[in-house]
């Protein structure tokens, strides 16, 4: 009987994922319409619509669908109910960004600072305040929070703990349960990731190239990490570390990298590696975006020093990019964050050296691109961790508990 029941749960899980999949994808859309684009049964349609209604996830609009015989009631995500919010920490500052179960944005906020120097448990503090002020806007509109995602520029094992980010000044940090505590113990789960993980789901679920099966997001804001989205799924790896390619020894005899070694990936590449090694007078480095913004200026000038040293740069993640597409084979790396505004001069010397590097034909397939979500794609993906329990069928109780 045990069994019979979780298979039971395990299916109708599955054919609501389905559900609220076609309906993100398609809506507004009809009951027949979700049947024959899931495959599903009518009835069995007609009952989780039925639940999602209930549940106030999914709503009927005044529309109708013309067509010959009876009229067809359209639905649509509700987004009245629920909310998720994604928070990011980086060397910028604070982001936080709230997405209602819809879709919509409800809100995004940025503040600068906490400096790296001012150590975890001061940056953890503005965290949790900016958490706070954040789950109480998503309760002032009406909604529950579904889940709150963290993302962090560094090594993150599974108990959200910060094992090392090194732009951060940051060693085991215990992130997720300290974040917990500063917020009360909320009853919505409180997750931390790696930057570029969630900056690797936010272009697979939202970005222009969604549904990629192979694609690869590279980051180098604070540190130089990888998000892998490998046969549709990101990719973890045992203990949660996957993706630290900033820590790759691009150069024995280069400069000394936060991780204590020479020559890192993060320490030729990184933003604030190429910030430094332009004139810190012209260039502040209390805020990369600040610097990144005019180091663009500068480049759009056609001042010379800065083009050679986009150039370098370039170069550097151009090798780190053929290490990759050598072992991973994606079909896209997307340069997010200040990588995407510096793009057009990154990528001729990435190109190159993927094209040089590269073992298979043409990098097997491996195209690079520019993200088109900015700095936010980290905060965004970290709202998509936090709706992966909906995503996947696992609905919250029809009386949640708000915290």
């Amino acid at each position: 009987m045990t069994t019979h029941t979780a298979d039971h749960t395990d299916v109708r899980a599955t054919n609501l994922a389905a559900v609220l999949r076609f309906l993100r994808a398609e809506a507004p859309c009809s009951r027949a319409a979700i049947a024959t684009g899931t495959g599903l049964n009518k009835a069995t349609v007609t009952s989780i619509v039925g639940d999602l209604i209930g549940r106030r996830l999914v709503r009927e609009t005044e529309q109708t669908q013309n067509h010959v015989g009876r009229p067809a009631t359209l639905l649509v995500l509700d987004g009245s109910s629920y909310a998720a919010i994604g928070m990011e920490i980086s060397a910028r500052g604070l982001t936080a960004i709230a997405y209602d179960a819809a879709g919509d944005q409800l809100l995004r906020w940025h503040r600068s600072g906490p400096a790296a120097d001012a150590g975890p448990a001061k940056a953890i503090a503005a965290l949790a305040a900016l958490a706070r002020r954040a789950v109480t806007a998503v309760h002032s509109s009406g909604r529950d929070v579904l889940g709150l995602t963290v993302g962090v520029p560094g090594l993150i094992n599974y108990e959200g703990t910060v094992v090392l980010a090194a732009g951060l000044g940051w060693r085991d940090v215990e992130l997720g349960k300290d974040l917990v505590q500063a917020l009360g113990r909320p009853a919505f789960p409180v997750l931390v990731d790696n930057d570029a993980n969630l900056g690797a789901l936010a272009e697979h679920r939202y970005g222009p190239h969604t549904g990629s099966t192979n694609l690869i997001h590279l980051t180098g804001d604070t540190g130089v990490g990888a998000g892998v989205i490998c046969d549709g799924r990101p990719l973890r790896g045992h203990l949660g570390y996957v993706g630290e390619i900033g820590h790759l020894q691009i150069t024995p005899d280069g400069p000394l990298c936060g991780c204590g070694r020479h020559g890192c990936l993060e320490a030729v590449a990184g933003v604030p590696a190429i910030l430094a090694r332009l004139d810190p007078a012209g260039l502040p480095d209390a805020d990369p975006q600040v610097g990144t913004e005019q180091l663009v200026r500068r480049a759009e000038a056609g001042e010379t020093g800065t083009l050679e040293v986009l150039s370098e740069a370039g170069t550097m993640l151009g090798r780190g990019v053929s290490v990759l597409a050598n072992i991973l084979n994606p079909e896209l790396i997307v340069l997010g964050g200040s990588y995407a505004a510096l793009g057009r001069w990154l990528l001729p010397a990435i190109e190159k050296e993927l094209a040089d590097d590269a073992l298979a034909p043409e990098a097997g397939g491996c195209q690079v691109v520019t993200s088109t979500f900015g700095h936010d794609a980290t905060a965004i993906g970290a709202v998509a961790r936090s709706l992966d329990s909906l995503d996947s069928g696992r609905l919250p109780a029809v009386s949640a508990l708000r915290s």
